[in-house]
């Protein structure tokens, strides 16, 4: 891939470069704590890296990091795994989250929006009544610090309101979407044991109610530990028997008492997919949270009070938790429960603009989805509040970065991000202060040391490696749940570059400070030695109109061959005809490489994804390697079970 000197897509003015937060921290960090005061980003992230401990140091300073008790250094063991951050120091996360209540109590802190696209405010003191009431009710119940509360919740404020009367007694919060079926939540769930448990008695989508009372029956059985269940009635249902009502739980008017943790004291507990066996239950702490979300949304995202930041998430992908911290910066949060596409396609665009959302964040799947359906938002709304549209979940397509600047605006900082539930937070991606390059993340983030690694650890600069992280960063998990002696967590990053973590995608790092995410490295595609992630393909072949999605898969063979087919999933009406097969080869022969022109094109009645919305690869690998369904896959991981028969009997007719 060329990576020289292209022309930026977007430019920063010099106004918006002087009035971001990141350059006013700049200056503060150089007047009291050495940071270079010129060379803009590019010498403020080599500062950041080669002075770790004074960099997150003067991000607590800027920030206002209340310690209730002082730490005795920034980093102890700086080791990975394991490295101790703040050693000593005691806080507490939801305190640091409801601190806008003491000067803004009657302005929005949440928007909740549902699928009749009405907005309902909650202010910052009603947000903080209510985590005072439940956070004395939890503690009435008997939880205590280190106890883990569940929520089977859809994206509503009551979802936030658990989650931060839980982390305000000590608790350890985890959550799922109420779409996830009984067995997918007990995979999860049951791992942790938690004692209390939130449901809703069903939620809707697509303009129809889905009713979960049986499902929440199911959890009730196969949850042993729970000491108590809190009924909130979205559909409007009487709460089941023995189940605690929400509103009489947060009636009080009560204070709220934050308990006052050590920095690592886990704050809560996120799943990786879990696509091959059970998912992975990674705790994440208090402390690492608080201080790489200030840093992630307060720097490179440039939130502060007078912003409105809308994500479209649920509760069982780690964006929610992200967005949830938006609270830290005094930002007003917007809150969507509902279908990303209804009543339209353009559905999330109308959201950003009823509620004014200054930040929207949504995935690369959408933003191509509207260039297909021909959405025209900057022509038909008024979209005028938005300084940054971010995309995550899979990276951004070249295309998807043109569609963004013809269809919503010409001035508009585009930030494709890429990081990981397993740090809650983005490796690389936005800078308000740097040019925007088609098809490029901006720069790695403050304090993480990105690299590009060969299989012998040398660095590389444009040229495709293994995403490596050679220091540590705070929300890196403290430990796996279940894992007594660590070897999970050390087998899952530490395996391959002992004490660096390894994530398992392929990056380039350009000479200009950029980032190409090229997909996952575990299934790349290996062509007589030349490697490509399958991100590039899915860019390639997902342009032709007839394709409304696509799987690319490198299979080695018992004898030493090497098969390597593309699924395309056609859109209504489409044909797989010779003509299109024609297509698709001369596509990714001319923009790619011949060498990936795959051996098969096969029609497939639809791509399976995980629950949080990525392409399965790796499984999908396994059935077509001849693993048996039920020990290639966790069934409970997948959107549409039904669709991994296919590849099964694929494999089958190839035996």
């Amino acid at each position: 891939m060329s990576t020289v000197n292209p022309q930026p897509l977007w430019q920063p003015d010099p106004q918006r470069i002087a009035k971001a937060r990141i350059t006013r921290f700049q200056t503060w960090a150089a007047e009291h704590h050495g940071a270079p005061s010129d060379g803009g980003y590019a010498a403020l992230h080599r500062w950041s890296v080669d002075e770790l401990d004074t960099f997150w140091k003067a991000v607590t300073e800027w920030f206002d990091v209340r310690f209730s008790t002082p730490c005795t250094r920034v980093l102890g063991d700086r080791s990975m795994p394991g490295a101790q951050w703040f050693p000593g120091a005691t806080l507490n996360y939801a305190e640091h989250a409801l601190r806008a209540a003491a000067v803004r109590a009657d302005e929005p802190a949440l928007l909740y929006v549902d699928e009749t696209h009405t907005s309902t405010p909650v202010t910052w003191a009603e947000l903080r009544r209510q985590v005072g009431s439940l956070a004395a009710g939890l503690r009435a119940l008997g939880v205590r610090p280190g106890d883990r509360v569940s929520g089977y919740l859809p994206n509503i404020p009551q979802a936030v309101v658990a989650l931060l009367a839980t982390a305000a007694v000590g608790g350890v919060w985890t959550s799922c979407a109420p779409d996830f079926g009984a067995r997918s939540v007990l995979d999860r769930f049951q791992q942790v044991e938690p004692v209390v448990l939130f449901t809703v008695d069903g939620y809707r989508y697509g303009g129809k109610e889905h009713d979960r009372r049986d499902t929440v029956a199911e959890l009730r059985r196969d949850l042993p530990t729970l000491r108590a269940v809190v009924h909130i009635p979205l559909l409007g249902t009487e709460a089941p028997e023995g189940a605690l009502e929400w509103d009489a739980l947060t009636a009080a008017d009560t204070e709220p008492v934050f308990e006052q943790v050590p920095f690592d004291h886990p704050l809560w507990v996120l799943y990786s997919s879990g696509t091959t066996g059970l998912p992975k239950a990674i705790v994440q702490s208090q402390g690492g949270i608080l201080v790489e979300h200030l840093k992630q949304l307060g720097l490179h995202c440039d939130l502060g009070p007078e912003d409105r930041f809308f994500w479209y998430t649920s509760t069982g992908w780690m964006m929610w938790n992200f967005l949830v911290s938006g609270l830290l910066s005094g930002t007003t949060i917007v809150l969507y429960d509902g279908s990303p596409g209804f009543p339209a396609t353009d559905a999330q665009w109308r959201i950003a603009e009823r509620t004014g959302a200054t930040l929207f964040g949504t995935s690369a799947a959408y933003v191509m989805a509207c260039r297909k359906a021909d959405v025209h938002p900057g022509r038909d709304l008024d979209l005028s509040r938005i300084q940054c549209v971010a995309t995550t979940g899979s990276p951004l397509p070249p295309d998807g970065f043109r569609w963004l600047h013809d269809q919503v605006r010409e001035d508009l900082w585009i930030a494709s991000v890429s990081g990981g539930t397993d740090v809650c937070s983005c490796f690389a991606g936005a800078v308000p202060t740097l040019p925007v390059y088609i098809g490029e993340l901006q720069a790695p983030g403050l304090g993480t040391d990105l690299q590009s690694w060969d299989p012998s650890g040398e660095p590389l600069t444009d040229e495709v490696g293994e995403l490596v992280v050679t220091n540590p960063m705070p929300s890196m998990p403290v430990r796996f749940w279940n894992d007594p002696d660590g070897s999970r967590y050390h087998d899952s990053y530490f395996d391959t570059y002992p004490g660096v973590w390894r994530h398992g995608d392929w990056i380039t790092l350009t000479s200009r400070g950029s980032v190409v995410i090229h997909g996952r490295s575990d299934s790349t595609l290996n062509r007589q030695g030349v490697r490509m992630g399958s991100a590039d393909i899915y860019e390639a072949v997902e342009r032709l109109p007839e394709i409304r999605e696509s799987l690319v898969i490198g299979v080695e063979q018992p004898d030493g061959g090497y098969w390597m087919p593309l699924f395309v999933h056609l859109v209504p009406g489409a044909a797989l005809d010779e003509a299109l097969r024609t297509r698709i080869k001369q596509t990714i022969r001319e923009q790619l490489s011949p060498r990936h022109v795959p051996d098969e094109i096969i029609e497939v009645p639809g791509v399976p994804h995980t629950l949080t919305g990525k392409r399965i690869e790796v499984p999908v690998k396994r059935l077509l390697q001849g693993t048996p369904l039920e020990k290639a896959v966790n069934p409970g991981s997948i959107d549409n079970l039904d669709l991994l028969h296919f590849y099964e009997d694929l494999a089958r007719k190839r035996a």
